[in-house]
C-alpha cells in the first residue's frame, strides 16, 4: 500500500513548455510540482515541450520537492511518447488524466513499468468507479479535476461545491479506503485569497492531503491550511502523554479537556505529529 506521509499540502501546476517557469519552481514553497504536458501546451508545443521539461529536469534543483509529470491520455497522438519520456526524465510519478476506468492505468503501465502512477479524477464515469480506480496496484495517487467534473456535470459555481460534493466524496472514500493520496482541486480566482482559504479549509476537513494550485501566490495559503496547527500539535502530544500515563499506572480513564482520551485518538494524535515532522523536513531542506 502507497504511503501518504509525504508533505503534499501544496501541488503546483507548472507548463513543461516554458523555461522561466520550470526555472522559478526551483525556488518555489510547494511540496510537489506537476510538470503539465497536457492542458498547459498548445498541440503544436507538444514535442517540443517534452524536450524543454526533459532538460529542466536533467538540470534538476527541484529537491525534495515530489515531481509529477501530467501526460497526455494514452488515446492521443502523445500519450505514449510522453509517457516514454517522462521515464526517462527522472519522474517520481506520472499524472494521466481523464481516468475512467482501470484499463486505462494498465495501458500506461505497461510503459512506465514501476513507476508510480497517478490518476486526475475528472469525470463522471471516474467517479463511479473511483473505488476500482483506486484499487490499481501502481496508483499512488489521486487528483480531482474540478473544472472539468463541473463541465461535465453541467453545474453552476458555489462556493460551498455543493453540485461536487458527491464526486469528491466518492474519490476520498475510494483514496482512503486503498491508502493512496488524494489531492484536490485547483480554486480559479488565484487573487482570491479569502474564497482560496475557504476551499483549502473545507477540503482539509473533508480529508483531502492539500490542494492544487494554478500560481505560487496559492502557495502561502495551502501550505498553511493543510498543516497541523500548533493548538492541534499541542493536543497531540498532551493526548499521547495522558493516555501513556494511564498506561504505565496501570489504572484511571486518560482524559485531556474534559474529553475520554482513547487508542484511536492517539493513533490520529501520532499521524498529526508525523505529519508535522515531515513538513519541517521538507521545509528545511528547501531553506537550504
Amino acid at each position: 500500500m502507497p504511503s501518504v506521509t509525504r508533505p503534499l499540502r501544496s501541488v503546483l501546476y507548472i507548463p513543461g513548455s516554458k523555461p522561466r517557469a520550470l526555472d522559478k519552481a526551483r525556488g518555489l514553497a510547494a511540496d510537489a510540482i506537476i510538470f503539465d504536458l497536457e492542458d498547459a501546451v498548445s498541440p503544436d508545443e507538444k514535442a517540443a515541450a517534452r524536450e524543454t521539461l526533459a532538460d529542466a529536469m536533467a538540470q534538476d534543483g527541484y529537491g525534495a520537492r515530489m515531481k509529477i509529470v501530467r501526460i497526455n491520455g494514452m488515446d492521443t497522438d502523445w500519450g505514449a511518447d510522453d509517457a516514454r519520456a517522462a521515464v526517462a526524465m527522472g519522474a517520481e510519478a506520472v499524472l494521466l488524466p481523464k481516468v475512467d476506468s482501470l484499463a486505462q492505468l494498465d495501458v500506461l503501465a505497461e510503459i512506465t513499468g514501476d513507476l508510480p502512477l497517478w490518476a486526475m479524477m475528472e469525470t463522471p464515469l471516474g467517479m463511479l468507479n473511483a473505488a476500482t480506480i483506486a484499487a490499481h496496484p501502481k496508483l499512488h495517487g489521486m487528483v480531482m479535476g474540478t473544472n472539468d467534473l463541473a463541465k461535465e456535470l453541467q453545474t453552476r459555481f458555489r462556493a460551498d461545491r455543493l453540485p461536487l460534493a458527491t464526486g469528491l466524496g466518492l474519490c476520498l472514500l475510494a483514496a482512503k479506503a486503498h491508502g493512496v493520496a488524494i489531492v484536490d482541486g485547483v480554486y480559479n480566482a488565484y487573487l482570491d485569497e479569502d474564497g482560496l482559504r475557504d476551499e483549502c479549509v473545507q477540503g482539509r476537513d473533508m480529508g483531502f492531503d492539500g490542494k492544487t494550485l494554478i500560481h505560487p501566490a496559492q502557495l502561502a495559503i495551502a501550505n498553511q491550511e493543510f498543516s497541523p496547527s500548533d493548538a492541534e500539535i499541542d493536543l497531540a502530544r498532551r493526548q499521547i502523554a495522558a493516555l501513556e500515563e494511564v498506561e504505565a499506572s496501570g489504572q484511571g480513564v486518560a482524559v485531556v479537556d474534559g474529553r475520554i482520551v482513547e487508542n484511536l485518538h492517539v493513533a490520529t494524535a501520532r499521524e498529526t505529529l508525523a505529519q508535522h515532522d515531515a513538513i519541517k523536513a521538507l521545509e528545511a531542506e528547501q531553506t537550504q
